[in-house]
């Protein structure tokens, strides 16, 4: 047998193995950076988040959920979650759109948005069209017109910022009536 048949065979087998392994790790390459830009859908959520310490910290449920993994957004509709401190509810959050940022360190809630959090001497409610909320932070804010009930008062805003902490709230251009305890 001639080795020139021989090495034309090897360097033929060599180049076929070769571009088998080089195309099929490109291949899963490829494979892997689409799986990067997959949008997500489940319908029907309940969700249940502890904190670090295992107390319940949010309780959520989501008619439908649109996630976008490459840009860390989501899509929810029907939104409607609770907030816990300490084991109690503390507030509570309604919505028929929410749209998270950045893996929900933003969400943008809209359409029929009703925000309640619920106090010693009663619970105080926001109506609006669309509310900012930093889940982390537990700060919440907008700039569009807001109907805020309390037991002492009831009045419209023309934009508020609350942290729900320390119950800072800051309302801007108010109408309404204030009647205090006696």
């Amino acid at each position: 047998m001639d080795t020139k048949f021989l090495y034309v065979t090897a360097i033929a087998i060599a180049a076929v193995s070769g571009g088998y392994y080089y195309y099929s790790g490109k291949g899963n390459k490829l494979q892997a950076e689409s799986s990067r830009s997959m949008n997500y859908s489940a319908d029907n959520i309940h969700l249940t988040q502890t904190d670090e310490n295992g107390k319940l910290y949010v309780r959520a449920q989501v008619d439908r959920l649109e996630q976008n993994v490459q840009q860390k957004t989501a899509q929810l509709s029907n939104l409607n979650a609770s907030t816990y401190t300490n084991g109690q509810v503390d507030a509570t959050f309604f919505a028929k759109t929410a749209n998270g940022y950045n893996d929900n360190e933003k969400v943008v809630l809209k359409d029929q948005v009703k925000a309640t959090k619920l106090m010693a001497e009663g619970q105080m409610q926001f109506t609006t069209d669309e509310l900012t909320v930093f889940p982390k932070t537990r700060e919440i804010e907008t700039n569009k017109q807001v109907l805020v009930q309390s037991p002492q008062a009831e009045f419209v805003s023309n934009g508020l910022k609350a942290n729900l902490n320390d119950g800072q709230y800051e309302f801007f251009n108010i109408r309404g009536k204030y009647e205090p305890k006696s």
